[in-house]
């Protein structure tokens, strides 16, 4: 917890692992379902991966506060129409709006957004980054257990081209190894 919240009495939720893996077969995104106040799971099985946007064409997983990134989900849904499903101009505006808007700039969380074509990692800081390839693939991780879903994944792509795979076996490694995330994985994929 950071020195401002806790001279403030507020308590962070903390900790999650969402891992991105983007291969010529698919793209899935995964997350672990474990919220943690403090050094208490408050809830083993909640659903930080989902569907959103018309037919459910862009999956979305989050790490940091719930009712923040749930607000960030409804946003960047609003922004999807907006921009007849075009994930990349929809998460740039979400981006300004969520750095230059007095609200949205006080909310805590990451994304990572993926259709079909593209995968992103949404930040407070309005940043859109576009994860880097290796050959044919490409991986995101974010989150408490997202270095050690990263490097796993990394490593299982020499050996494995199958994106759900990848995913699931990378959320074991950090569900192994992070106290901040369990073995409860919620899968999507396009």
């Amino acid at each position: 917890m950071d020195d401002s919240r806790a001279s403030h009495g507020l308590i962070q939720w903390h900790g999650t692992t969402i891992i991105g893996v983007k291969t010529k077969a698919g793209t899935v995104i995964a997350g672990d379902g474990q919220v943690s106040m403090g050094n208490t799971v408050m809830k083993p099985n909640a659903r930080k991966v989902r569907r959103i946007g018309e037919g459910g064409k862009v999956i979305a997983g989050f790490a940091g506060a719930t009712a923040d990134a749930f607000t960030l989900f409804e946003r960047l849904e609003r922004k999807l129409e907006q921009y007849r499903g075009q994930l990349m101009r929809a998460a740039v505006e979400l981006a300004k709006d969520w750095r230059t808007d007095k609200y949205l700039r006080n909310l805590e969380a990451l994304m990572i957004v993926a259709d079909a074509e593209t995968m992103l990692i949404l930040t407070g800081n309005g940043d859109v980054l576009e994860p880097e390839a290796k050959g044919d693939v490409v991986i995101a991780a974010i989150g408490s257990g997202g270095n050690y879903a990263l490097a796993a994944a990394r490593a299982l792509v020499d050996y494995e081209q199958d994106a759900e795979v990848i995913a699931r076996k990378a959320m074991q490694v950090a569900a192994d190894v992070c106290v901040f995330t369990n073995d409860r994985v919620t899968v999507e994929t396009i």
